[in-house]
């Protein structure tokens, strides 16, 4: 505390009629003026009782065991002896958490719509390959398929296409990462920031098929009630 109250700093700050770290001017005439600078003297060290203690962990299990201690001193004091804490690194994690939340949320809206669109583009490409082979469909009724055989056919067909357009774009995202984390790097000098999770590219496969199922259940089963006979005759 001696060696901060005789630093060069504070010295500076008491011949001085504004704050050494701001630039910022203090009206001495003013109560407010004079308060500014015995707070600013006191932020650098100048009073002999100290308000705040700064402590900088090596890391964030060390930051936890400080906090545990604390908690722990605080156990059995009255409000006016327990030691005030605020932990700025969680506080700092805690908005760029919300931020990262916020940002996700967002994407996770826009996906959503294009994986509605896509699966209503599904569903319309099914209806018009049913169309397209009401024949084909007549010929398989009246060799003795069953209406939920020609089920099984589109919903078979659509199952394909759900796996490989999953599959296709888990390995564009692959792909992509190589560039997208080159480029990130030389903004930000942060390594791999984009990363594919295995088990998350499994459940975005499985949602790929579970929304082409949803699409092509619709065509798949007016295909199943087709008339043979009348399919027969269509050409």
């Amino acid at each position: 505390m001696e060696k901060n109250n005789k630093s060069k700093v504070v010295e500076a700050q008491k011949k001085s009629n504004y704050s050494v770290i701001t630039g910022e001017t203090f009206d001495l005439n003013t109560k407010e003026g004079k308060e500014a600078k015995e707070n600013m003297l006191a932020y650098l060290g100048e009073e002999s009782v100290p308000y705040m203690i700064q402590v900088y962990p090596k890391d964030f299990e060390s930051k936890d065991h400080i906090l545990s201690y604390l908690d722990k001193y605080n156990e059995d004091k009255q409000e006016e002896d327990k030691i005030a804490y605020i932990d700025q690194a969680n506080l700092m994690s805690s908005l760029s958490s919300n931020i990262m939340d916020a940002i996700t949320i967002v994407l996770i809206a826009f996906s959503s719509i294009s994986l509605i669109v896509s699966s209503i583009m599904i569903g319309i490409i099914m209806y018009i390959s049913v169309l397209e082979r009401t024949k084909e469909i007549g010929i398989l009724r009246s060799l003795g398929a069953r209406k939920k055989d020609i089920r099984r056919v589109f919903n078979s067909e659509t199952f394909i296409i759900g796996v490989s357009s999953g599959l296709l774009g888990i390995l564009v995202a692959r792909l992509l990462l190589f560039p997208v984390n080159s480029v990130l790097q030389d903004l930000t000098d942060l390594e791999n920031i984009a990363v594919l999770n295995p088990i998350h590219a499994l459940i975005l496969v499985t949602i790929s098929v579970i929304l082409t199922l949803i699409g092509g259940w619709i065509p798949a089963k007016i295909a199943s009630k087709k008339d043979p006979v009348e399919a027969l005759r269509t050409e």
